[in-house]
Formats: C-alpha cells, sequence, structure tokens
C-alpha cells in the first residue's frame, strides 16, 4: 500500500478504505465533468436565450460549487467567463490523478 494510502487509513477518513474513498472521489469529479460537458452543450444550441432553458439551469447548479472554488483559487485577472473552462481543466487533471492514484492503491503502479 502506498504511503499517501496510509496517511488516509490514519486521517479522518480512518474508518474507509482508500480504494473506496478514491472511487466515490472519481465518482464526484465524474458527475461535475459530465455537468460541464452537458451545460456546454446546451450552451451551443440555445444561444443567446440559455439563461432561460431549465435544463442549463440545473447544470448551472450542478456545476455551481465547483465554479465558486475554481473562481476563489484562480486570480482575479482571469475573466468570470473563463472560470467555468479552468474549472474543467482542473476537474480533468484531478481525474487524471484519481485514476493514478487508484491504480497506486490496486498495486499496479
Amino acid at each position: 500500500m502506498a504511503q499517501w494510502a496510509r496517511a488516509i487509513r490514519r486521517g479522518p477518513f480512518h474508518f474507509m478504505e482508500p480504494e473506496f474513498f478514491l472511487r466515490a472521489l472519481k465518482a464526484v469529479v465524474e458527475v461535475a465533468g459530465f455537468a460541464y460537458l452537458g451545460q456546454g452543450l446546451v450552451a451551443v444550441f440555445s444561444g443567446s436565450r440559455r439563461d432561460q432553458n431549465v435544463i442549463y439551469q440545473v447544470f448551472r447548479i450542478v456545476t455551481g460549487p465547483v465554479t465558486r472554488a475554481t473562481r476563489a483559487l484562480m486570480p482575479r485577472f482571469i475573466p468570470d467567463r473563463h472560470i467555468p473552462f479552468v474549472a474543467f481543466g482542473l476537474l480533468l487533471w484531478v481525474w487524471i490523478l484519481l485514476i493514478i492514484g487508484l491504480a497506486s492503491v490496486r498495486g499496479g503502479g
């Protein structure tokens, strides 16, 4: 077992298997990532009226926490209209790192 996996077992998630924790986190990241993709598709098809679209509003609710967290992390010179793209990129990197972590926990690397 990797050293960081043992640290998870000693930390606040000591009751949880590291593989289960990583899989659950990966699932949350995937839901947010697919919500960003769906939001982008709805925005493309609905154009300037996207704010009136109910499905777009649902996607904004799902992606809102990630967007707000990304805005808090990013410097102010990044325009607000670019934050969802940055958030999707960060989610993509977190997803890749979680896959690598799962492979490490399972003994594949």
